[in-house]
């Protein structure tokens, strides 16, 4: 907040104001916008300094006065302020006390200087790094790498349970070694489209896109979406290998056609899983007043990355059941 404002009162004509300002008050950014005050250095209203400019110095200022200031009190936020200027469309705010005396004001470049911050730490939670104190050119190594490793233990704790689920399956794996080849497919599917959606609903949110009353209505959306997805991309893998089986690029054995319809099911289930997640879970942290940044697009991946093999092996064995299983 900067406490060097330009203010008037408005019984003097404009004529005496522009005087005034002349004799006490420095160019500066502050002084784009003129306030008018009673005695008591409470609020009135602004007054842009072109409207001093373009209307006759015989007036008073009261006659220019519109009656709309919007401002901000001193208990707010920065986040609040932020939403204000956005809302407002203005380059300069007056700061408040709840008696509405004039404190100060804050300009735009600051609360630019807020909302670049606030990104910033956002993107850095959402990449799976805890935010930085420092910009990154000037955050010590190891204090980096302290930040990064934190969170890559994490994630590497999670996927150590795509390993114990890959162990429970692997009678499933002994039977049909082909099922471990579309693994890497089935896994990367889940997470992207769990990624997807956790970025999509953290930025909408953090926008004030949506909110926590929204949940139904994202969750329907996400759901149709990933049914939609896993649609495209099973459809995908279904022609794939009956491509490469037909052109003999490679053997699936002669039960490929039950394989092709395992993976097609098996992205169906796993994408819809991935994108249900991915919208969920950014607005069960909000529900617990968590930052919904922190669930990040890897921390979801990983955990779609264990959930999606459950799902792929369950269908191979209900689809293969009998045949190669």
């Amino acid at each position: 907040m900067n406490t060097d404002v330009a203010t008037i009162h408005q019984e003097i004509t404009i004529a005496d104001a522009i005087e005034h300002l002349k004799n006490n008050h420095k160019d500066d950014e502050t002084a784009n916008v003129i306030y008018v005050v009673a005695t008591n250095n409470a609020l009135i209203d602004d007054i842009p300094v072109r409207r001093l400019v373009l209307n006759n110095t015989d007036k008073k200022v009261t006659d220019i006065l519109d009656g709309f200031c919007p401002s901000l009190t001193i208990t707010e936020t920065k986040e609040d302020a932020v939403e204000k200027f956005k809302q407002y469309d203005r380059v300069v705010l007056p700061v408040v006390n709840a008696e509405n005396i004039l404190l100060g004001v804050v300009t735009i470049d600051d609360i630019l200087d807020v909302e670049e911050q606030a990104n910033t730490r956002e993107i850095q939670k959402i990449g799976g790094v805890e935010e930085l104190d420092y910009p990154y050119v000037e955050t010590p190594f190891f204090e980096l790498l302290k930040k990064r490793a934190s969170w890559l233990v994490i994630l590497f704790l999670g996927e150590m349970l795509t390993a114990t689920a890959m162990g429970y399956f692997d009678g499933e794996i002994e039977k049909a070694v082909v099922l471990a080849l579309f693994v890497p497919l089935i896994i990367s599917s889940g997470g992207n489209s769990g990624s997807q959606a956790a970025t999509l609903i953290i930025r909408a949110m953090a926008l004030k896109e949506i909110g926590l009353k929204d949940w139904w209505y994202v969750m329907r959306r996400e759901i149709l979406s990933g049914l939609s997805l896993g649609v495209v991309l099973g459809t995908i893998g279904l022609i794939r290998i009956a491509v490469w089986q037909n052109l003999h690029w490679y053997d699936y054995g002669q039960h490929w056609f039950l394989l092709a319809v395992t993976i097609f099911f098996s992205l169906i289930g796993i994408v819809m899983w991935g994108t249900f997640s991915g919208s969920m879970i950014p607005i069960v942290l909000k529900k617990c007043k968590i930052d919904p940044a922190t669930s990040s697009a890897p921390f979801v991946a990983t955990l779609v990355d264990v959930t999606g093999l459950v799902i792929y092996f369950t269908i191979a064995s209900i689809i293969l059941k009998g045949t190669i299983l």
